[in-house]
């Protein structure tokens, strides 16, 4: 037997929409693409690069020197000393373990240089430094 009464009191309630947990979840997705963006970090200055024919793109390049015509060595949009490199490699090395590192050296800053900053890294446990070339041809 069917209760009448059962179901009319049934019909006049009203019903809700939770929209919590999909608020929730355009959040849970917000961190998530925060968290996994990656970021591109610039040396700060711009510098007129070599051309070598045998260079090849390096994607996981995380910590970038930049060494300007002038041998004045930049880091994170600074410039800071030659003998300040190790530091500030360990620093960032500390911060991201499996970082590798590029050196951006000007094609008309001294050899010198380059192989001070290189040897700075190297000092500071970075296992991965290159030097930065441009393609023949501007790939």
């Amino acid at each position: 037997m069917i209760n009448i009464t059962s179901a009319r009191r049934n019909r006049n309630t009203t019903r809700e929409l939770n929209i919590a947990p999909l608020i929730d979840m355009v959040f849970i997705l917000l961190i998530f693409f925060i968290v996994t963006t990656s970021f591109v970090k610039e040396t700060g200055i711009d510098v007129s690069r070599p051309t070598a024919t045998t260079a090849v793109s390096k994607e996981d390049a995380s910590i970038l020197i930049a060494i300007d015509e002038d041998n004045r060595v930049f880091m994170e949009n600074q410039e800071i000393d030659v003998r300040a490199v190790r530091a500030n490699i360990e620093r960032a090395l500390a911060e991201n373990p499996e970082g590798a590192v590029v050196v951006v050296a000007d094609r008309a800053s001294s050899t010198g240089t380059a192989i001070k900053v290189m040897d700075g890294c190297r000092r500071a446990g970075a296992e991965n430094v290159s030097l930065a070339a441009d393609v023949p041809g501007g790939a």
